[in-house]
């Protein structure tokens, strides 16, 4: 066990190497096809990039400016930013817990709005700016494009394709339980992390039941 980057119980903002750099509540990891890591810095309102040598940049978002504005990089804002997801093209995807949105960051650091309206909370499936989320938390990203978020809010699966068609997959909106079955059928408390297979299945941390929960997909 050995400490990446970051200064144990020193919250903070600093970009740089190792030990000497400092994250306000990091909170969701993901990881791209060459080894660098990328963190949702939750407090800081920052996305953050780790390189496997340990050095710490920022990738989006201003430390301690929250807000819902698009941008490049420093310009755009992000409002309590807790799940994060990698494609293979580096794309990165954020659930902004606090505007109630799910965000896009493209290598190139253009962050955008996939869907849902910041301010506006909910539970509607719909296409984009029409979906409303009520506090996502987690997000995966399966091979074909397809997004998967835990809306732990409303206690389902959400499924997003890429044309920005939003759907529930599994769960029903504010109805709390440990039902297994079939999409609707199926109930949950609280779901905050998402992780999706090689084959396409979904594994789901149901934080309230204290469970593991799968999605079945595949077949």
């Amino acid at each position: 066990m050995s400490t990446l980057a970051g200064k144990a119980r020193s919250p903070g903002y600093a970009d740089g190497s190792g030990t000497a750099t400092l994250f306000d509540d990091p909170t969701s990891v993901a990881c791209d096809a060459t080894g660098n890591l990328y963190v949702t810095d939750t407090w800081s309102a920052t996305i953050r990039k780790i390189t496997p040598a340990g050095e710490v940049t920022t990738v989006a978002g201003t430390a301690g400016s929250m807000g819902s504005a698009d941008g490049k990089r420093a310009e755009a804002r992000f409002y309590f930013p807790i799940g994060i997801a990698c494609d293979t093209a580096g794309n990165l995807y954020v659930t902004d817990a606090g505007n109630y949105t799910i965000r896009k960051i493209t290598p190139g650091g253009d962050v955008t709005t996939l869907a849902g309206k910041a301010g506006d909370s909910g539970s509607t499936d719909g296409n984009a700016a029409e979906a409303r989320f009520q506090q996502a938390r987690a997000i995966a990203c399966d091979a074909a494009g397809n997004l998967y978020v835990a809306d732990s809010g409303s206690d389902t699966i959400r499924r997003m394709t890429p044309a920005g068609e939003v759907t529930t997959l599994a769960g029903k909106h504010s109805s709390i339980g440990s039902t297994d079955g079939s999409g609707a059928a199926a109930r949950f408390d609280f779901p905050t992390g998402i992780v999706c297979d090689a084959t396409g299945d979904l594994y789901v941390s149901d934080s309230q039941n204290h469970t593991i929960r799968k999605i079945t997909l595949s077949h």
